[in-house]
């Protein structure tokens, strides 16, 4: 038996960085994101060696050894020896350690700000659970996932990656103590949908970053009982709830401005969150007919969103090519993560 999955990539709209503890566990989160068509995929099949085999093939990284001699380790293979651990020790009642081969890639680098690897996570549960069959809902594989990551694995980070890659869509989200979760799948209109496709300019600076490092910064100023980083995340959560309203009423000149100060907000809520590389990058960008921007995920490198007028996306594209980045054509998806036997 074979067993595949895949679960998508997200951009942040408007309130990341509002859905990481201990910030969300005091003041609640808020957070506006979308799925992209760039995904994770895993496999998972016996493995022919009698061993656990572990491949990352983007990394073109692997690793065999006994099932019950699984190191976590750190590295490329890190999130797989996670999952499989977590799954073998808590979910398979007892049942000897199975000798599986586990490969996975993903459609961006880590560090790319896409949330990449919390959404290599949520596809490897789902392929787990296809593969022993558990019953696991979106939440319970979003929950289940960040556990891993952030109990498991020590890896720091917020909530927002696992439930956009599990549920898919556009989705409202809201955070709160207790690590409760509430995901509110929005409907939005097809012109809308099409209008903000033919809007946004995604681009590779080229230059991945390490987010746990901002992370800690911020999480860092909200124990310090830092104002302004506070107050900065305060202003994020109020532009997530206006950036839902904008996209429900299709409402662009909003939805620009929105973004755009949410972008200048979360810029103080952490020093590292821009350069003078992405200063430069959004200068070029507003020179060329953009109307806001912002890095997405934690900041610091990655894949920058631009907003423009669609007539004015050709000239923009062209100006930040002629920067060195790369420009990726992306469509939203309405479907979460999914996984499916072959043979």
């Amino acid at each position: 038996m074979i067993v595949r999955s895949r679960a998508p990539l997200r951009l942040g709209l408007a309130g990341g960085g509002t859905d990481v503890s201990p910030f969300c566990d005091i003041h609640g989160g808020f957070v506006m994101n979308v799925t992209i068509d760039k995904y994770a995929y895993a496999t998972l099949d016996p493995a022919p060696s009698g061993l656990v085999e572990f491949h990352a093939l983007d990394a073109d990284v692997s690793q065999a050894c006994a099932p019950g001699e699984v190191d976590l380790g750190s590295g490329p293979l890190q999130l797989m020896k996670g999952v499989y651990s977590t799954i073998v020790n808590d979910y398979l009642d007892g049942r000897p350690a199975p000798a599986i081969r586990i490969r996975a890639a993903s459609d961006a680098p880590p560090g790319s700000g896409l949330g990449s690897s919390s959404t290599m996570v949520v596809a490897l549960v789902a392929a787990f659970a296809e593969y022993f069959g558990l019953a696991l809902g979106e939440y319970e594989i979003a929950q289940l996932a960040y556990r891993i990551e952030r109990n498991e694995l020590g890896l720091a980070g917020g909530k927002q990656d696992q439930y956009a890659a599990a549920f898919g869509g556009f989705n409202f989200m809201e955070f709160y103590d207790g690590d409760r979760v509430v995901v509110n799948p929005l409907r939005v209109k097809d012109w809308i949908w099409s209008e903000l496709e033919a809007s946004l300019v995604l681009y590779f600076t080229g230059v991945s970053r390490a987010s746990a490092k901002i992370i800690d910064e911020q999480s860092r100023n909200v124990r310090d009982g830092r104002s302004d980083s506070i107050d900065a995340m305060q202003r994020l959560k109020v532009e997530a709830v206006q950036m839902k309203e904008a996209l429900l009423r299709g409402d662009f000149v909003r939805l620009a401005s929105v973004m755009q100060s949410g972008w200048q907000a979360k810029k103080q809520s952490a020093t590292s969150i821009t350069n003078p590389m992405i200063d430069e990058l959004e200068a070029l960008a507003f020179a060329n007919g953009a109307r806001a921007t912002k890095v997405s995920g934690a900041g610091g490198g990655g894949f920058m969103m631009f907003i423009c007028d669609p007539a004015d996306r050709v000239g923009l594209v062209r100006a930040l090519r002629g920067a060195g980045g790369t420009v990726y054509d992306t469509h939203f998806t309405h479907q979460g993560a999914s996984a499916w036997k072959i043979g």
